[in-house]
């Protein structure tokens, strides 16, 4: 389970990640897992290099928004089966724990990364590609879309990489449950209903529509979009008081940026203000 062999060190329009395919046009960051021919899993190495790319993204000013999708008609069916679950039952617990912590890393990467995400979900999203698209800030869905928490199919509980604390904030207690509980997979018209999904569209519109919503978020105020997303997250364990105040405290940050400002004149003069993210 060693380091990835490149690193993330330079700008993200320059990298050239080993284990998924990477594009960045007009501010959009699209994260392409890219194995097709076994519908996408990760390995010990992809999970690491994906949370080192999310870490990255926290200092590359020109990224406004990520989207995540798997190429070949699948989104990722999780866990590579040889490569990862094989070597897994070889193991103690202390290379277990350090598995299951490296896995955990990429969720915690992922909500720690300042630029909204967004997945494109098609075909196959199960396991830890279930996980991922759960990480998620928003997530479309090709129409014949299915999502699976399959731990429990493997013998495990449904306790994994976050999915107790934030699955049930999504969807709610009982449907989360069920889920975790039968490993059964969710229908892309399920997903839409309960939440999990924003809208569903055809498999030839998927990606390129949620492109299209993360530019919409990128050229919003970067700053005040960075904020919302940190509320979000941090409003999870606050009392409704605090919430209030922590926000109070937010909104009056973001009233310092050059961005709020620019959107006062383009409203005084009725034209659609143009966001620098300062």
């Amino acid at each position: 389970m060693s380091r990835p062999a490149n690193p993330v060190t330079v700008p993200l329009a320059d990298y050239s990640p080993q284990h998924f395919l990477l594009a960045v046009v007009d501010g959009v960051a699209t994260v392409t897992l890219n194995r097709p021919e076994r519908k996408n899993p990760l390995t010990f190495e992809s999970y690491r290099e994906l949370t080192d790319f999310f870490r990255a993204c926290a200092f590359d000013d020109a990224v406004k928004a990520v989207v995540v999708t798997g190429a070949g008609g699948n989104f990722s069916s999780g866990g590579d089966v040889f490569e990862i679950i094989g070597p897994l039952v070889k193991m103690g617990t202390k290379g277990l724990t350090a598995f299951t912590r490296m896995t955990g890393d990429l969720v915690k990467a992922m909500r720690a990364c300042p630029q909204p995400i967004v997945a494109a979900v098609e075909g196959i999203c199960a396991g830890a590609g279930a996980i991922i698209a759960m990480a998620s800030d928003m997530r479309l869905a090709a129409s014949g879309a299915k999502v699976a928490f399959l731990f429990n199919k493997v013998g495990l509980g449904g306790c994994d990489m976050g999915a107790c604390a934030i699955l049930p904030r999504i969807i709610g207690q009982s449907r989360a449950s069920e889920l975790l509980y039968t490993g059964r997979f969710m229908t892309a018209e399920e997903g839409e209903r309960w939440g999990f999904f924003s809208r569903i569209v055809t498999p030839e519109q998927v990606l390129p529509q949620a492109q299209l919503l993360a530019k919409q978020v990128a050229e919003g105020p970067t700053f005040g979009n960075t904020m919302t997303k940190r509320m979000l997250a941090m409003e999870w364990a606050m009392s409704v008081e605090e919430a209030i105040e922590a926000e109070a405290i937010a909104q009056a940050l973001c009233m310092t940026t050059a961005d709020f400002e620019r959107a006062f004149g383009a409203f005084a003069n009725k034209v659609k203000p143009v966001f620098r993210g300062d």
